[in-house]
């Protein structure tokens, strides 16, 4: 017994223990280049409408050539004359348009309701009497 006691009577030592610490390893990714292709702009559209049921007419065409672009477009107004834009856009000289108005306008005749008179009416001024609440009865 005295064998035991004394193995539990020592001192307990606690030993630091020392290691290198973990090195995070995180894969650096360089920026990768994309090559995007060059296209020559290049285009031409046109279209055109004619509808007799709502009256609507109007047209488009324009074509692009690198950085130079020119077209133009026509619509009805609603007076009647028809409307042309000549536009035109590039580097050097900006956005320019030229408008063009054709046809003779025409403003149709509006008809003035005629003014119907009624009977006058008697206005009486609200009556406030003194009442008692239903809902303020217990």
């Amino acid at each position: 017994m005295a064998c035991v006691s004394s193995a539990l009577a020592a001192p307990i030592e606690y030993n630091a223990v020392y290691a290198h610490a973990p090195i995070a390893l995180h894969a650096i990714h360089a920026p990768v280049a994309v090559a995007e292709p060059v296209s020559y702009p290049k285009y031409a559209f046109n279209y055109g409408v004619k509808d007799p049921h709502t009256g609507d007419v109007k047209s488009q065409q324009e074509e692009r050539d690198g950085d130079v672009v020119k077209g133009s477009y026509s619509l009805v107004e609603p007076d009647g004359t028809t409307r042309t834009v000549h536009y035109s856009a590039d580097d050097h000289n900006g956005f320019n348009a030229v408008v063009q108005k054709s046809g003779h306008a025409v403003h149709p005749q509006v008809a003035i309701a005629p003014v119907a008179h009624y009977a006058p009416v008697d206005h009486y001024a609200a009556v406030h009497g003194i009442g008692i609440s239903p809902y303020s009865l217990h």
